[in-house]
């Protein structure tokens, strides 16, 4: 079962955090609305930044957004303007969307004011979506996929902190008819060990012959409660 259920998950709230952290009794649709919205769009938007991953705090009037990625400078850009430009393309794109599910009338629609912090991530090799995201990458420049899978595994587990990995990659590789599956393992994967702590990405690779998706499992030892 344990490679049935995500292992991310399967691990809330005893080795990993939830990555809305808020609390609702009467605009619960609209918050988990816009907090769809927001990662869909910087997401979208911000593809070549290397995001790992976006959090979202809410407080009365507030919503701050985390993001972390291993390049910084993309997002933030030349004296912040990059953050700004950010900030505005959100509240257009949230009092658009958010309003028109609400009901509300423009007069009494009111968004939260946004906050947008940029925190950079050193060792990009111990991070499972960032490896995905190369991945899936090079798979799209027509890289032999076996290659970059070994090259991969052995990027992740030259880090000091890293005690195992699994890369899984799954689709017509190298243009063949049928699809299949295919990986590379190192070192220990404990998946039924819920106080491991285990990082999972899944991220899809778009080629001429089709989706191919890379998964990846990053093993960084025990986290005791």
């Amino acid at each position: 079962m344990t490679h049935k259920t995500q292992p991310l998950n399967n691990r809330l709230a005893v080795t990993k955090e939830w990555r809305s952290r808020w609390f609702s009794s009467k605009k619960y649709k609209e918050n988990v609305q816009q907090d769809y919205l927001i990662r869909k769009y910087i997401l979208d938007n911000l593809k070549g930044a290397s995001i790992a991953k976006i959090e979202l705090e809410r407080s009365a009037n507030s919503v701050s957004v985390i993001i972390y990625t291993s390049r910084p400078g993309i997002i933030i850009g030349r004296a912040g303007t990059g953050v700004e430009q950010l900030k505005k393309d959100l509240n257009k794109l949230l009092h658009k969307k958010v309003r028109f599910l609400s009901g509300e009338k423009r007069s009494d629609f009111s968004l939260p004011e946004l906050r947008i912090e940029v925190r950079e991530i050193r060792e990009s090799d111990a991070n499972a979506r960032l490896v995905a995201l190369s991945i899936a990458e090079q798979i799209e420049r027509r890289i032999p996929f076996r290659k970059v899978i070994k090259r991969g595994l052995d990027r992740v587990m030259a880090n000091k902190d890293v005690k195992g990995a699994r890369i899984s990659v799954a689709g017509r590789l190298n243009g063949a008819e049928m699809a299949r599956t295919e990986f590379a393992k190192a070192g220990s994967l404990p998946l039924q060990t819920l106080r491991a702590d285990i990082d999972y990405a899944y991220v899809e690779a778009i080629t001429k012959y089709g989706m191919i998706g890379v998964k990846v499992w990053i093993h960084k030892g025990e986290k005791l409660t």
